[in-house]
C-alpha cells in the first residue's frame, strides 16, 4: 500500500494543484473568493479552465462533467469530452471559461415541486469554486449549482451556500460586537458519520424486496441477531477489512478525510467517520462516500445498503451530523474553554443554538423526515422523533447558574484511575455522551444524532445555519442598540435561556416517561414523515427562509411537495413489491410445502393406519391458517394500493399512504414472517436474515 501523504488528494484540484498551475494573481483571486466568499472574477474563469483540463489530461481524464446534486438526494453529471474538431478531420482538446463556470443539463426531468412545468427543460449549473473539482472514473467532475431558467434553486448545493452566507453575516455582527475585527468569515463545519450494511452480493440477488426497496419487506428474526453485543467494535471480517482498506485509499485520493472504520451494533454493520470539513465540502464529500462505497463493494462481492432500516428486528442504520462553527482566524466558536461561565463570547453563541432548536424544533423534525428514517426515529436505537438537546453535568450546572442568578463553582478535572498501577492515568470528561439524545453538546460541536443513513447532509445543515443565523440577527438586534454592552449581553443570555430551558434533557430520551414528560414541556412529538412535513410550510418557517435569502416562498413550498410525493411514492413502491413477492413468491412456497406435508400423511396413512397424524393435522392447520391470512392480506393490500391512486392531494395521498397503504403492507408481513417459521427451508424462496447477516 502507498503512503496515505502520497495518494491523498493526487485526484483533487486542489489548493497545492492550483498554486502549482496557476498564474499568481489567478490564484490569488480565486483564494479571495473561496475564503472571502467574494463574488467569482469572470475573467479567471478561462485561465482556471485550462489549467484545470491540461492536469485532467495528465491524470488519464477524456471527460469533464458538471456533478450537481438535484432534489432527488443523489448526484447527476452528465458527460462531455474535450474534443472539438478541426477543418482538416482532426481534434483539438478544449475546455474554455464558459464552459467551467456555466452547464445547461435538461432540467424537466428532475423533481421541481411544483416550481416549472414539465414541458419546460431548461436549466443551468453554476460551478461552485468553493468545493474542489476532482476526477472519478475517468472524468473530471466539477461541483456545481443546479437552477430553473427562472433561477430557482433546483438542488441541495444552492439553499446550503445561501444558509451558509446567512450564518456568516449574523456572526460576524455578533463578534464585531465583541471586539473581532480580525474575523473577516464565519463558517460552519461538519464531520458526518455514515452507517452502513454489507452483505453478500449472491444474497441480494435473491432478495427482490432489496434490489426494489432498498430493504427487506419480509424476514423473520433470526436465532442469533445483536443480542450479545459481540459484533460491535469487533474483528473486522477479511473480506470487509479488504473493501475498507480500498475504500479509505479511493477516498483519499479524492481528498476525502477518511478516519475511522469499525463494526457497528447489528450483525454485517460497519461504521465510517470523516475528519470535519467545511460544511459544503463536507456535503459533497458525503455523497462521493456513499457513492464510492456501493462501487467498492462489488469488488469484494459485496453490497453496499444504506437504507435506514435494511432489517427488522436489528439496529438501523443512521448518519450522526457532528456541527460546529469555525472563524478564518481558527476559533471553534463552540469551544466553551476551560472557564465557560467566564467565557461570554461562548455562552452567547451557546444559547443562540438552544434558542434556535427551541423555537424550529419543528423544522430540524422536517429536516430528517422521510419514509426510511421513520423506521428508525422513536425506536430504542436511535433518537427519539421529539427534538431536545443534551448539554451536560458541566454546561447544564452553568446554565442553572446563570438561571438562577446563584453562583457557580468551576468543576475540576477528575483523574480516572483504573486501580492497575502499570495503567495510565487521564484526565476524564467532565460529562458523559447521551447517544439517546437527537441533538447532544459533545465537549465543543453538537452532535445531531437523528439523520438518516442515506439522505443527503445538506437539507439539516440547511436547516441549522438558518435558524441559528436567525437567533443572532435577533442577538445583534438587541446588543447593537444598548448602551451597555455587558449589562445587556447578560440580559439577554439569561431571559433567553429561561425561555428556552424546556428543549435541554439531560435523561434518558428511550425512557417513556419522556414522552409524558416532553408533552409537558410543550415540546413537539412528530412521529411520522406525515406528522412533519406540514411544519415546513408554517408561515413563520416561511417568512424566516426568505428573510435571510435561504429560500423564496416558492422554493420551500415546491420541497414540501417533492417530500411529500417522494414520501407516497415510496410506500407504493414497497406497497407494489409486498404483493408481488407474496403473491408470486410466498404464496406457491407455502401451498407447495402443504402440499408435501398433506402427502406425506397420506403416505403414512395408508402404509400403517393405526399411527398418529397428530403432527401432521396440526402443522397442516397452522399453514391453512397462515396462508389463508396471506392470502386475504393480500387482497386487502391491492384494494389498499388502488386506493393510493386515487387521492389527487399531495398530503392526503402521503397520509393515506402511512395509514392505510403501509399498515396494510404490514399485515402482510406478520403473516409471511409466522410462514417462513413453518415452511422448510428447501422451499423457501429466498435466503433468510441468518443466511444474509452471518455470510463469511
Amino acid at each position: 500500500m502507498r503512503n496515505p501523504c502520497e495518494m491523498f488528494g493526487e485526484y483533487v484540484f486542489n489548493d497545492a494543484v492550483m498554486q502549482k498551475r496557476l498564474p499568481k494573481e489567478t490564484y490569488k483571486a480565486l483564494k479571495r473568493t473561496t475564503e472571502e466568499g467574494r463574488t467569482l472574477d469572470p475573467a479567471i474563469a478561462g485561465v482556471v479552465a485550462n489549467a484545470m483540463k491540461d492536469w485532467a489530461l495528465e491524470l488519464g481524464a477524456t471527460h469533464y462533467t458538471h456533478w450537481f446534486q438535484p432534489m432527488t438526494g443523489i448526484t447527476a453529471e452528465k458527460h462531455d469530452s474535450f474534443i472539438s474538431p478541426k477543418g482538416d478531420g482532426s481534434i483539438l482538446l478544449e475546455f474554455s471559461g464558459k464552459e467551467l463556470v456555466r452547464g445547461e443539463p435538461d432540467a424537466s426531468s428532475f423533481p421541481s415541486g411544483g416550481l416549472r412545468a414539465t414541458f419546460e427543460a431548461r436549466g443551468y449549473t453554476a460551478w461552485d469554486p468553493t468545493s474542489p473539482a476532482f476526477i472519478k472514473e475517468g472524468n473530471l467532475c466539477i461541483p456545481t449549482a443546479f437552477c430553473s431558467y427562472g433561477g430557482e434553486a433546483l438542488d441541495k448545493k444552492t439553499p446550503l451556500l445561501r444558509s451558509m452566507q446567512a450564518l456568516n453575516k449574523a456572526a460576524l455582527r455578533v463578534l464585531k460586537l465583541f471586539g473581532n475585527e480580525d474575523v473577516r468569515r464565519v463558517y460552519p463545519t461538519v464531520g458526518p458519520e455514515q452507517e452502513y450494511f454489507l452483505i453478500d452480493v449472491e444474497d441480494y440477488k435473491k432478495r427482490p424486496d432489496l434490489i426494489n426497496t432498498g430493504r427487506t419487506l419480509f424476514g423473520a428474526k433470526p436465532p442469533k441477531g445483536q443480542e450479545l453485543e459481540d459484533h460491535y467494535f469487533g474483528a473486522i471480517r477479511p473480506r470487509v477489512q479488504a473493501f475498507m482498506k480500498e475504500l479509505n485509499q479511493e477516498l483519499w485520493k479524492l481528498g476525502v478525510y477518511s478516519k475511522t472504520e469499525h463494526n457497528e451494533v447489528a450483525p454485517a454493520q460497519h461504521e465510517m467517520a470523516p475528519v470535519f470539513s467545511t460544511v459544503n465540502i463536507a456535503a459533497d464529500h458525503n455523497q462521493l462516500a456513499m457513492e464510492v462505497m456501493k462501487r467498492i463493494a462489488g469488488k469484494y462481492g459485496l453490497v453496499c445498503l444504506l437504507h435506514e432500516k435494511p432489517f427488522a428486528g436489528v439496529n438501523g442504520s443512521g448518519k450522526h451530523n457532528n456541527y460546529a462553527i469555525s472563524t478564518n482566524t481558527g476559533v471553534n466558536l463552540l469551544e466553551p474553554g476551560d472557564t465557560p461561565r467566564e467565557n461570554a463570547q461562548f455562552l452567547l453563541f451557546l444559547t443562540a443554538v438552544i434558542d434556535a432548536v427551541d423555537k424550529h424544533q419543528d423544522l430540524l423534525r422536517v429536516a430528517i423526515a422521510y419514509a426510511g428514517n421513520d423506521h428508525r426515529l422513536g425506536a430504542n436505537e436511535a433518537p427519539p422523533a421529539i427534538i431536545s438537546i443534551f448539554l451536560g453535568d458541566e454546561l447544564n450546572e452553568v446554565i442553572e447558574s446563570i438561571v438562577n442568578e446563584s453562583d457557580y463553582h468551576c468543576r475540576e478535572r477528575m483523574q480516572m484511575i483504573l486501580g492497575v498501577d502499570v495503567l495510565p492515568k487521564f484526565p476524564k470528561d467532565n460529562t458523559d455522551r447521551n447517544r439517546t439524545s437527537p441533538f447532544a453538546f459533545t465537549g465543543n460541536k453538537f452532535e445531531f444524532r437523528s439523520l438518516g443513513s442515506s439522505q443527503s447532509i445538506s437539507g439539516p445543515n440547511v436547516v441549522l445555519n438558518t435558524i441559528i443565523a436567525d437567533s443572532l440577527c435577533a442577538f445583534a438586534d438587541e446588543l447593537e442598540g444598548s448602551d451597555d454592552f455587558t449589562n445587556a449581553l447578560n440580559s439577554l443570555i439569561r431571559r433567553v435561556l429561561r425561555e428556552r430551558k424546556r428543549i435541554i434533557f439531560n435523561g434518558n430520551g428511550y425512557d417513556p416517561a419522556w414522552v409524558d414528560e416532553a408533552e409537558k414541556r410543550g415540546l413537539l412529538n412528530l412521529r411520522t414523515t406525515v406528522d412533519a412535513l406540514p411544519y415546513y410550510i408554517a408561515e413563520k418557517n416561511v417568512e424566516m427562509f426568505v428573510k435571510h435569502g435561504v429560500f423564496t416562498a416558492s422554493e420551500v413550498h415546491s420541497r414540501y411537495e417533492i417530500k411529500l410525493e417522494t414520501y407516497a411514492k415510496v410506500i407504493s413502491i414497497e406497497a407494489h413489491s409486498t404483493s408481488d413477492i407474496a403473491h408470486r413468491l410466498i404464496l406457491p412456497a407455502a401451498l407447495a410445502f402443504s402440499k408435501e406435508v398433506a402427502k406425506e400423511a397420506e403416505l403414512k396413512k395408508s402404509v400403517a393406519p393405526g399411527l398418529s397424524l397428530a403432527t401432521e393435522t396440526a402443522l397442516l392447520t397452522k399453514l391453512s391458517n397462515e396462508t389463508e391470512a396471506l392470502y386475504q392480506g393480500i387482497e386487502a393490500l391491492d384494494n389498499a394500493i388502488a386506493g393510493q391512486s386515487a387521492i389527487s392531494d399531495t398530503l392526503e395521498q402521503a397520509r393515506y399512504a402511512h395509514d392505510v397503504v403501509l399498515a396494510a403492507a404490514n399485515e402482510v408481513r406478520l403473516h409471511a414472517d409466522a410462514l417462513e417459521g413453518l415452511v422448510a427451508k428447501s422451499y423457501w424462496p429466498f435466503p433468510t436474515y441468518q443466511d444474509i447477516l452471518l455470510y463469511n
